[in-house]
């Protein structure tokens, strides 16, 4: 029983919880853009647009919004970040001739800043309620969370293709909002009101980060996440229903299987990377995680080009590249939160995930314009410079191992 459960479990519990359900959402409405627009006859570069704000004032959040949980307290951003969720999906269940470009960029806008108060607040928690000589317990948490966080997106893909095929577009994000109207009134009675609050106040001008480690981290962070996006956020989805014909049911499905199966690897990365013998990763082991996902990418990038076995590159190359991306995304993960401080830890967090929005905004915007100048083949080999330049940055990461403990 929940009463029987230390504090902190619970609190990580509602933190959870909380983020599970903003995941599905944020997924879900990931996928009914994309499709919904691309019906309605919007090019691969104009749908990349909608999303330009959206990321855009992720990389604007993460900077101030670590500064804002320091100072208010991760309850009060998470907490917000729910409340603009339900605004953003509550905007696009207009009548369809209201939903012009700026309209849904500002409601893509409300949901990007959703989007990384909910994920800043919950990954900055965890370091408050693991005590910090617990090494090997934080790599675990952390994996735990983000791992679950991504099989849940990827379900929201799913329920995103379903949705727009069976109730529609307005009526999936009414749904949706409801849904989350129910989540918010519950986190706003539950979570604690300091969780995660600095003993002091930081300064504004501290937003930006002084520690080398978070600097070299972070700008690998920002190559990695663009690596991904350039091709999976609107290139791929778009080639899975033009070119190989499949309907919108199928490709949220088969995105939702990949995001699910990249979230469990994410949850295991712990077991793969070393922990059951007794050590937890450092620099040197996400300098080579990130060169073997780019020598990976360059193969299938090369398959592609010259049209050897379309559907199963895609598809198999897919798993691969999302089981190889799912550790190196747990590694930083864990390594953040490590090399994060104690007091205010959200603004070492923060500043660690606007870089990681930066890559997003970038991805994003060069998967549609890319795909439409040149296909899925030069998206490709754009993930493979990224990931090439993640595997350079992150020779400078501290190679320190630290014991696992639980």
């Amino acid at each position: 029983m929940l009463s029987n459960l230390s504090n902190s479990v619970r609190q990580y519990m509602l933190v959870t919880f909380n983020y599970w359900n903003f995941t599905i959402t944020d997924g879900a409405l990931r996928m009914l853009v994309v499709l919904y627009f691309y019906d309605l006859g919007y090019s691969a570069f104009e749908i990349a647009s909608l999303f330009l704000f959206y990321e855009f004032f992720g990389v604007v959040t993460n900077l101030i919004g670590g500064w804002l949980g320091a100072r208010l307290g991760l309850n009060t951003t998470m907490n917000l970040g729910l409340a603009m969720q339900i605004v953003a999906l509550s905007m696009l269940a207009v009548p369809s001739v209201w939903l012009t470009i700026p309209w849904v960029m500002a409601a893509q806008a409300l949901s990007g800043i959703a989007k990384d108060l909910n994920k800043m607040s919950a990954k900055s928690s965890i370091k408050t309620l693991v005590p910090d000589e617990q090494q090997g317990a934080l790599y675990k948490w952390i994996a735990i969370l983000t791992g679950s966080k991504n099989a849940l997106k990827g379900a929201g893909f799913f329920v995103g293709g379903l949705l727009l095929s069976t109730i529609g577009f307005k009526y999936a994000v009414l749904t949706m909002a409801g849904v989350l109207t129910l989540v918010f009134i519950g986190s706003v009675l539950s979570l604690e009101a300091n969780l995660g609050k600095a003993k002091s106040k930081p300064k504004f001008n501290q937003i930006f980060s002084k520690s080398p480690p978070i600097n070299i981290l972070s700008a690998a962070r920002m190559f990695l996440f663009g690596a991904r996006d350039v091709w999976f956020v609107i290139a791929l989805p778009i080639y899975l229903g033009s070119v190989f014909g499949w309907d919108h049911t199928w490709v949220g499905g088969f995105l939702a299987a990949w995001t699910i199966a990249y979230g469990f690897v994410q949850g295991v990365a712990p077991k793969i990377t070393g922990k059951a013998q007794g050590r937890v990763p450092d620099g040197h082991a996400a300098m080579l995680w990130a060169g073997g996902l780019a020598v990976v990418t360059a193969l299938i990038a090369y398959a592609v080009q010259i049209g050897w076995q379309p559907q199963l590159v895609i598809v198999g190359g897919l798993m691969i590249f999302g089981a190889i991306f799912a550790v190196n995304s747990s590694l930083h993960s864990y390594l953040i939160v490590s090399y994060a401080k104690d007091d205010g830890v959200s603004l070492d967090v923060g500043f660690y995930y606007m870089a990681n929005a930066i890559g997003r905004l970038i991805g994003t915007i060069l998967s549609g314009w890319v795909f439409q100048m040149a296909g899925l083949a030069a998206c490709l080999w754009v993930s493979v410079a990224f990931l090439a330049l993640t595997t350079l940055i992150s020779i400078r990461l501290p190679k320190i191992k630290h014991i696992a403990t639980a």
